[in-house]
């Protein structure tokens, strides 16, 4: 399940995940919020915290996840992945570099400097 974190500036989307995230939850929750934050600002700030309650993301919420990133492609101003699965951690420092914007990555005991990170500009 993916719900908002709403306690982030304007520009930030930020979001929570919980359980399994399935494409279902893409579709609904994530992909509208990106749309949504495009129609107010050219670049997006985003906070992905996959918390201790987080099991995995589903074959359908992986590829929704590629679709969202390469359509949007260029929004991508600052991205902060909050998370304690290792995998999921190096897999984004590796692929991070490829993004056009910033990313950093933090374990869940820092979720604030996470929010404080992606609030700074």
């Amino acid at each position: 399940m993916l719900k908002l974190i709403n306690d982030l500036p304007g520009n930030v989307l930020g979001i929570e995940a919980e359980g399994e995230v399935t494409g279902s939850d893409y579709e609904n929750v994530l992909i509208p919020a990106v749309d949504e934050k495009l129609k107010a600002n050219k670049k997006i700030d985003f906070l992905y915290y996959l918390g201790p309650g987080f099991t995995g993301f589903s074959l359908k919420a992986m590829m929704d996840d590629a679709g969202v990133g390469i359509k949007n492609f260029s929004a991508w101003e600052r991205v902060a992945l909050v998370s304690d699965h290792q995998l999921i951690n190096t897999l984004m420092k590796f692929f991070g570099h490829m993004l056009p914007g910033k990313v950093k990555v933090f374990s869940n005991a820092e979720l604030d400097e996470a929010k404080k990170w992606i609030a700074e500009f």
